[in-house]
């Protein structure tokens, strides 16, 4: 009896999260049909909601990746097409580069809540686009360290291969 227990539980929670999910998508729907609200900036935020639900519940971690990616990139829209529509280039591009690397730290977040597993990788890829939105926010004097960067990057490949191809020179010696 004890084996089938987890089985069991398995079930349930993806039995839930297909509720939830179809629910949601019938809200979203039912709300479209019966109002003249303009929902399709909300999509994207909103699918990756239901991505985050799904592994949440289902405490899948493949499940949780599209969900943060889908959340930041669907809060950098609405936020440039609502509070933040009168930006313009480099303060546009922070802006929409900071939801983006929120929606990369909702990854780990949610990962170590609810799968249990903390995953660590997805905050490279938002700690890259957080230090060159904060930079673009900034302006001025940051944006030629940003553009130095951007010519320079390619030192940090060369050093990590020549540290590899020598780090293995000396295990095979």
């Amino acid at each position: 009896m004890s084996d089938n227990m987890p089985v069991q539980n398995t079930e349930k929670r993806h039995t839930l999260a297909w509720g939830v999910v179809l629910v949601c998508i019938g809200l979203w729907m039912l709300v479209s049909n019966l109002t003249d609200w303009d929902l399709d900036l909300a999509f994207l935020p909103g699918l990756g909601l239901l991505f985050l639900v799904w592994g949440c519940t289902t405490r899948k971690l493949g499940l949780l990746i599209p969900g943060g990616i889908l959340s930041g990139i669907g809060l950098g829209a609405l936020l440039l097409e609502g509070p933040f529509s009168g930006l313009e280039g480099d303060t546009e591009s922070g802006v929409f580069l900071l939801s983006f690397a929120l929606g990369w730290g909702l990854i780990t977040l949610t990962s170590a809540l609810f799968v249990r597993k903390v995953v660590w990788w997805p905050l490279i890829p938002g700690g890259i686009m957080a230090f060159i939105g904060a930079l673009q926010l900034i302006g001025g004097p940051a944006l030629e360290v940003l553009a130095y960067l951007g010519q320079g990057w390619p030192i940090v490949l060369i050093a990590v291969g020549l540290y590899l191809i020598l780090w293995r020179k000396g295990l095979q010696e």
